[in-house]
């Protein structure tokens, strides 16, 4: 293979080139290890782990690193002696070997600075592993049956395989090499901005094109009725009139020929910059992705030197190690995986007796399976081990009150296992290094969460545990349902929408207050998006409701909304970091024709909900029996101060007031005059004109004189309050001291509630 076609490497030192190497061959020696343990007498592993140990010692040897290369020649005789079938490669021989592979790995990570440093203080450790293989062959042959391994010492792992106290604290793997270099994030965002903004971009020729085609049918219409008109002309037989009417159409017919054509180039470009604009986006996505295996290839050594330190015998097999993910989403459910395993391991998994027992193999399976499915990215991870105890988990639920024995009775399989993503929630009796079931999985929960995705928990006491998690493909499209709330788009990721639907107003009922209507057998609360939002409240309406329901199992709800406009592939950007977290906000788009839209959190809208629910504020959707829907009562605000304006018009917004604002007296005079007002509340100091100036104002008015006024002014003085009741307010309520239960009350006290 050509430099080229390997990339320019003349920047790279040697002993750079060295750790490249020594990361991609010490892999393989660690994964034919696994698979000579697993497979006795596997020829071509052996024969890759030959020419792997071979290469390391070489390499070395030009870097000058001799540790490694009496480790890698001492490897090289033990696969000689292996393929000659002078020595057989039993578990206690490959724990050997896999502390020599971690020891290679560690050294050439060393810089120049730090290694006679490092050399030096772990001097003893080297020579320990350097005279375990040099004495491999002596090393007794245990029999399979029925001893046990003997426990891996936690020291014995360096990286790759973690075992005892390590597991914990383990560091992500360095990555493969031949790997490409990671470009800066906020470099490929940008780009995908642009790229998106260029799609955008094409979208909008569009209606230029339908008007384009409108024309030319207009157009079409007057060549058809000139032609018609021709026709008429030649049959009346009147040569001057025939000369002038065919001039005409001669005249006309290069226009007609014109638009057609152009018409046509138009389209065709329109075409070619969408396919051009729609590749970018593409390619810019592929170069995101990465195969698996990325992710996940330390794995196998983990599992084996894990289960052989607690005296079991699991392996990990895993397919679709070639299925493409989202860069950043591989390195972030990374963690969440392991830690599956790790719980598989110790608590799922018997030891050989007990698996012989139960009539299993001594050896325990893990499967791990990648996966795209429906456009979005399926991890499951099964095992054959004991399964959980579900009677066990519900007992756990009565003993820590968190149901009542009737309740706890009627949950089903997949509910008792939701508790085990509950923080601290555990089976076990007692603790050590490593987790049970359930204890970390809500960290878990979470991790697969903020990805957008979902993890659902399979069990069968005896027969094994199995989870299934669905993410989406990438991070940098999200594929979601675009609503519309109070006139403003909104966008839910499909993943966490559950279905769509129209909720006609005599299928919702109303029970304390809370209003639900039935879906397949369940009762689900009917919940505005503009109230949990703060955007007001949803308009009365006699026709069905569109509904978005989210939420799984009893945190369903049916979110109502003003209209479904139908799904979209959206470029996601991030907010600016300046907002901070947005509540119930996680990120913001583009759509198609250029509109901005913001992405909904769903688990943060939840929250939003039950806490809508504990206060009881929900407002009401439907009136029983379809009454006569009463207007909402109009509050016009006046204030410069743009906090409290906005303020005071969220706090009215949500008792159920309509709500206009003005930002100054004389804005305030021109608004009350061009609308029906029940109530205006002004501040007293503006610029242009005060709030004494306006009441005054209003008071004089033949039309306006019976509009109450309320003056909420920080002018708290007695000779204040009595210059505003003067001109003629109707309630006066001083700033520093009112809070949101004082407006409302002073509001209520006036005009009464929000509904005429």
């Amino acid at each position: 293979m050509s430099q080229d076609q390997h990339g320019d490497l003349s920047a790279f030192s040697l002993l750079d080139l060295f750790r490249m190497e020594a990361d991609s061959q010490t892999q393989i020696l660690t994964d034919g290890l696994l698979a000579m343990e697993r497979h006795a007498g596997d020829a071509a592993a052996v024969e890759s782990m030959m020419r792997a140990a071979h290469s390391i010692k070489g390499a070395a040897a030009i870097v000058g690193l001799q540790v490694v290369v009496q480790l890698a020649h001492g490897m090289e005789d033990s696969f000689v002696a292996a393929q000659h079938g002078r020595l057989k490669l039993t578990p206690e021989r490959v724990d050997v070997l896999l502390a020599g592979v971690d020891l290679i790995v560690q050294l050439s990570r060393l810089d120049d600075a730090g290694a006679e440093a490092w050399l030096a203080a772990n001097a003893a450790q080297i020579d320990q592993t350097l005279n375990a293989i040099a004495g491999i062959a002596e090393l007794p042959e245990l029999p399979a049956r029925p001893s046990l391994p003997s426990p891996v010492p936690a020291q014995a792992t360096v990286t790759g395989g973690l075992v005892g106290e390590e597991v914990e604290s383990a560091a992500a793997p360095a990555p493969r090499a031949g790997a490409p270099a990671k470009a800066p994030a906020q470099n490929f965002d940008k780009l995908l901005s642009l790229a998106s903004e260029s799609r955008i971009n094409a979208h909008q020729m569009h209606p230029f094109i339908g008007a384009l085609q409108r024309f030319k049918r207009n157009q079409g219409s007057l060549f058809s009725a000139l032609e018609q008109l021709h026709v008429a002309i030649a049959r009346s037989g009147d040569p001057g009139l025939m000369e002038k009417s065919l001039l005409a159409l001669q005249k006309t017919q290069p226009l007609k020929q014109f638009m057609l054509e152009h018409i046509a180039d138009i389209e065709t470009y329109e075409r070619r910059l969408l396919a051009v604009s729609q590749g970018m986006v593409d390619e810019l996505l592929a170069l995101r992705m990465r195969p698996f295996r990325d992710g996940i290839h330390a794995f196998p050594r983990m599992v084996r030197d894990l289960a052989r330190s607690l005296g079991k015998e699991v392996q990990l097999e895993i397919d679709g190690e070639d299925t493409l993910v989202d860069r950043d989403i591989l390195a972030k459910i990374e963690s969440p995986l392991n830690h599956m395993l790790r719980n598989a391991i110790d608590h799922g998994m018997e030891g050989p007796y007990e698996r012989i027992e139960a009539g299993k193999e001594a050896m325990g399976t893990i499967r791990m399976e990648a996966r795209h499915r429906a456009g979005m990215l399926s991890i499951e991870i099964s095992d054959d081990g004991r399964g959980v105890d579900l009677e066990k988990i519900r007992q756990s639920v009565i003993e820590r009150k968190m149901a009542s024995p009737a309740m706890a009775a009627a949950l089903s399989p997949g509910e008792l296992l939701e508790f085990l993503f509950l923080p601290a929630f555990s089976l076990k009796a007692t603790a050590n290094q490593l987790s049970g079931r359930g204890v970390g999985l809500d960290i878990v929960h979470e991790t697969i969460r903020q990805q957008n995705g979902t993890v659902r928990l399979e069990s069968e006491p005896g027969r094994g545990f199995r989870a299934l998690i669905t993410l989406p493909l990438t991070q940098s499209i999200v594929r979601a349902l675009v609503i519309d709330v109070q006139g403003e788009a909104y966008a839910i990721p499909i993943v966490k929408v559950e279905s769509v639907v129209r909720v006609p107003q005599a299928a919702i009922h109303t029970l304390e207050n809370k209003q639900f209507f039935e879906l397949k057998g369940e009762h689900l609360g009917l919940v505005s998006a503009a109230q949990v939002l703060e955007l007001g409240e949803t308009p009365s309406s006699a026709d069905d409701l569109p509904v978005v329901v989210i939420g799984r199992g009893k945190q369903s709800y049916a979110l109502v909304v003003d209209a479904i406009r139908g799904e979209q592939s959206l470029a996601v950007q991030a907010i600016d970091p300046i907002f901070g977290k947005m509540r119930d906000i996680s990120a913001a788009a583009l759509l198609d024709d250029g509109e901005p839209v913001l992405i909904l959190d769903v688990p943060d809208l939840l929250l939003s909900i039950d806490k809508l629910l504990h206060e009881g504020g929900l407002h009401q959707l439907a009136q029983a029996g379809h009454a006569q829907r009463r207007r909402a009562k109009r509050i016009l605000v006046v204030d410069d101060s743009l906090t409290v304006r906005e303020m005071e018009r969220k706090l009215l917004l949500a008792r159920g007031f309509d709500v206009d604002v003005a930002i100054d007296g004389i804005d305030g005079w021109n608004v009350v005059r061009s609308g029906e007002y029940d109530l205006v509340i002004t501040d007293v100091d503006m610029p242009r004109m005060d709030g004494i100036e306006l009441v005054s104002l209003i008071k004089k008015d033949l039309h306006l004189h019976k509009l109450p006024v309320m003056i909420v002014s920080y002018k708290d003085r007695p000779e204040d309050r009595a210059r505003g009741l003067s001109a003629g307010a109707d309630y006066y309520l001083t700033k520093g001291s009112f809070h949101d239960e004082t407006l409302l009350d002073a509001v209520a006290d006036l005009i009464g509630d929000a509904r005429l």
